[in-house]
């Protein structure tokens, strides 16, 4: 089993790993909570150490750029995409083939860079402890909300997507899933961590009902926009409670 999460580690992350298969990471989806808390843990605790001698404002900045460094900003290319295909006029292949465009359209950057500019907002209005606590959970969520998209979803076109999709229509694995995120949300997070759940569960409904209208389906890159896109609202629900 280690090995296998060290796979979703390297998948999810820039570290390597040298056993990694796209259909090993695919079968064990529903560890992506466990990275989730690794990388919570190790930029949370930046964060914490940070807000003690360093302006929030600055604080938020190094933050984000440890995020984007640490995950190798692998989904928010997703995100850049996902925005390109919405904005395209015309049939779901056509928003399809607009997501795969190795160029990245007017959609894209402006969604970009109103997602850096709402994290940096977000994460300079809390420090601390608090600091810790909202970066630990919102990474947890955004994990946990590409294994529950996966796990509703279907694949928009054949793709690496699809063993995602696959071996996610197993409930075991969802489950598992789902209590791998859960008790640490609600250890940690107390009531904020539930209402945080909540929206990120909500967010990814709304996203998969869009990319299933717009697209036929979900592709790899609605899985990545909805981790960003999850990170960031959960971080907006802690600081506005």
């Amino acid at each position: 089993m280690l090995k296998e999460i060290g796979s979703v580690f390297s998948f999810l992350t820039i570290f390597p790993s040298s056993n990694a298969t796209l259909e090993t990471i695919a079968k064990y989806m529903f560890v992506f909570p466990i990275v989730g808390i690794v990388i919570g843990l190790l930029i949370g605790s930046l964060g914490f150490g940070l807000s003690f001698i360093l302006e929030p404002l600055l604080v938020s900045l190094l933050v984000v750029a440890s995020i984007a460094i640490v995950t190798g900003i692998h989904h928010a290319d997703g995100l850049a995409d996902f925005a390109d295909g919405l904005m395209v006029k015309g049939t779901k292949n056509k928003k399809l083939q607009a997501m795969k465009d190795l160029s990245t359209g007017s959609a894209g950057i402006v969604a970009i860079v109103l997602y850096i500019v709402g994290l940096i907002i977000t994460i300079s209005l809390t420090s601390g402890f608090d600091l810790f606590k909202a970066i630990l959970i919102s990474e947890i969520l955004a994990k946990f909300s590409m294994v529950l998209m996966a796990s509703l979803g279907k694949s928009a076109s054949l793709g690496s997507n699809s063993p995602f999709i696959e071996f996610m229509k197993d409930k075991k694995k969802l489950s598992t899933a789902f209590l791998i995120m859960l008790i640490p949300v609600i250890f940690i997070g107390e009531t904020t961590g539930l209402v945080m759940l909540g929206i990120a569960i909500i967010l990814t409904l709304f996203i998969l009902a869009i990319s299933t209208r717009s697209f036929g389906g979900i592709t790899g890159d609605v899985l990545g926009a909805t981790n960003e896109l999850t990170r960031l609202a959960s971080l907006m629900v802690f600081v506005s409670l």
